[in-house]
């Protein structure tokens, strides 16, 4: 999916920019602490992480908490590498 100098036009879109750039620095982050954090509605948010776990640049594990269903997201290992390289590309175009 990415280029030779590390740009992925699967991670560019705006929103799955924002959503890597969340889960990045953690392990992983509830869903529902996502739709919140971005500012998007579920269905939305869903389109976005289905894009994304499609090129295996996320994960969801599902567990019940407070007798609910709950999804945690998390990047792999492939999908950090992959933001990262991201976001070095996007350092070079811009110069710095």
């Amino acid at each position: 999916m990415t280029d030779p100098a590390g740009f992925d036009p699967v991670i560019h879109a705006p929103v799955r920019l924002r959503l890597c750039a969340a889960l990045e620095p953690v392990r992983e982050v509830e869903f529902g602490t996502l739709v919140e954090l971005l500012g998007l509605s579920k269905s939305a948010l869903s389109k976005h992480v289905s894009v994304l776990t499609d090129v295996g640049y996320v994960t969801q594990r599902r567990a019940v908490r407070d007798t609910r269903q709950r999804v945690w997201l998390s990047l792999t290992g492939t999908g950090r590498d992959a933001y990262q390289g991201h976001v070095t590309a996007l350092r070079e175009i811009v110069g710095g």
